[in-house]
């Protein structure tokens, strides 16, 4: 436990919160982690989406070392991070109705591929509609999001759902809405937002899932080592040149 200090408490409820995935989110974890591994041993192509702080989780899982090397970006213009100005223009797209479909029909996205979109209020327009037309294209689509938003806002979609309305296997966060662990009575607004922690765990206990069904079925996983021991560029090349055709960010 915490020495009461906000830094150990905001750890606490981290920790809490990846307890909790663990144990409630296990066989989605497991179906995810296999809906990869079919993926990859039918030839199919990994891609992540993710807009504004949600990308940091999508951008963990590519080019990484220990990680599928399969696993590719899929990145809307404006919505990736924070990069574009102002901020608020990030948000702003991810309310634009059109957008998701443009960027799937003008990106590698194909039958057979699968498909990390992740969102944590999966309540605006640009992932909803993504998985949607993914799906529709005959692409597997997993969602992580936080569920309790489904209860508790509304959609901005047209349709009126949300992202997990739209996904083969759903792996939900946990996160409250408003995504802040801590409050204090002399601080007017919450803070210390978990979802990144929390989503990025939740991502790679997939990958490892994946790697391990991989693994079973008699298939090298194809994971990227560090470049930074000897020998890891070395290794990398030999996957790149080998899974050269299924992987789009070094292009």
């Amino acid at each position: 436990m915490s020495d009461g200090t906000l830094s150990g408490q905001f750890l606490d409820a981290a920790i809490g919160l990846l307890r909790r995935v663990r144990d409630e989110e296990a066989g989605s974890v497991e179906a995810a982690g296999n809906v990869l591994a079919d993926t990859v041993v039918r030839g199919g192509r990994l891609f992540a989406f993710g807009a504004g702080h949600s990308s940091l989780a999508a951008q963990d899982v590519v080019y990484r070392a220990g990680g599928l090397a399969l696993m590719n970006l899929l990145a809307v213009p404006g919505a990736v991070g924070v990069d574009v100005m102002p901020a608020t223009l990030g948000s702003a797209l991810e309310r634009v109705d059109g957008l998701a479909s443009a960027v799937v029909d003008c990106s590698p996205l194909r039958a057979g591929d699968a498909l990390v979109i992740i969102s944590l209020s999966g309540r605006n327009a640009l992932p909803v509609e993504m998985a949607q037309h993914a799906r529709s294209l005959g692409v597997r689509v997993i969602g992580v999001t936080s569920v309790a938003y489904a209860s508790e806002t509304t959609s901005r979609h047209v349709s009126g759902t949300f992202l997990k309305d739209h996904c083969d296997v759903v792996l939900d966060s946990k996160i409250a809405v408003g995504d802040a662990e801590l409050a204090l009575d002399t601080v007017p607004a919450p803070f210390a937002p978990a979802s990144t922690v929390v989503t990025a765990a939740l991502l790679q206990a997939v990958m490892a899932t994946a790697a391990g069904a991989l693994a079973a079925r008699g298939v090298e996983p194809p994971l990227l080592r560090s470049g930074n021991v000897d020998g890891g560029h070395e290794w990398n090349r030999q996957v790149f040149d080998k899974y050269g055709d299924r992987i789009f960010y070094r292009r």
